[in-house]
């Protein structure tokens, strides 16, 4: 057997722009799914009967379906359903934004849920409304309590993001299979794949780990 890693000098540029993708996708999800999961979490606990029964139905199904699904689904059904249709890369992102909200927003919930209502009640009993305790008293101190949980969200996503590759979005695992199916060279293009995502993810892990020392709460 022999072996020419030169494939992946040769196609360098390509695969650090493929990282940079992945980078974008990972950084805009989150973006997107923090607020969200916070309006979700709020509006499944304190909503109306009929809110939060379309709160709760919405993160029980993205939870329950395969993200791979997910994505093949905004691709190809929605546009058939809508009549518009996104780019490839839109698409990856709705559909990585859809599904991270819904877990973000259970972990909402059980940060806020980890506050004692009677700090809710007594701002409410300051004068506050709900909504202002909501935000200023009960969402910091909860945002604080899942932080290690949103960051291990995080390297999980950036992971995920790999499956937005069979909808051609030119993230790293897309074109590293373009470089596989350009070159036939199996086992340097995917060696490298691997290792590029464990160079990345790593100290992405090392730093949940940091974050989770940090704020830890014991109480």
């Amino acid at each position: 057997m022999t072996l020419d890693w030169s494939v992946v000098w040769q196609h360098r540029d390509a695969l650090l722009a493929a990282t940079g993708t992945t980078f974008l996708l990972t950084i805009a999800t989150m973006a997107i799914a923090v607020p969200c999961g916070v309006v979700v979490a709020v509006l499944r606990l304190y909503g109306a009967a009929p809110v939060r029964a379309v709160a709760t139905g919405y993160v029980e199904l993205f939870r329950n379906l395969p993200l791979i699904l997910v994505v093949y689904w905004a691709f190809y059904v929605l546009p058939i359903l809508t009549g518009v249709g996104l780019s490839p890369l839109a698409t990856g992102l709705a559909a990585l934004s859809l599904n991270v909200t819904a877990y973000n927003a259970e972990t909402f919930r059980a940060g806020i849920n980890s506050i004692r209502k009677g700090q809710l009640e007594a701002a409410m009993a300051l004068g506050m409304s709900r909504s202002q305790a909501l935000r200023r008293v009960v969402v910091p101190q909860a945002l604080r309590r899942i932080t290690p949980v949103l960051a291990s969200t995080w390297v999980s996503l950036f992971k995920d993001t790999s499956l937005v590759s069979v909808i051609a979005v030119t993230e790293l695992a897309y074109v590293a299979m373009q470089v596989r199916a350009q070159t036939f060279r199996v086992l340097e293009v995917l060696t490298a794949m691997a290792a590029l995502y464990w160079l990345l993810g790593y100290p992405q892990a090392k730093l949940v780990d940091w974050i989770q020392r940090k704020y830890a709460v014991t109480e």
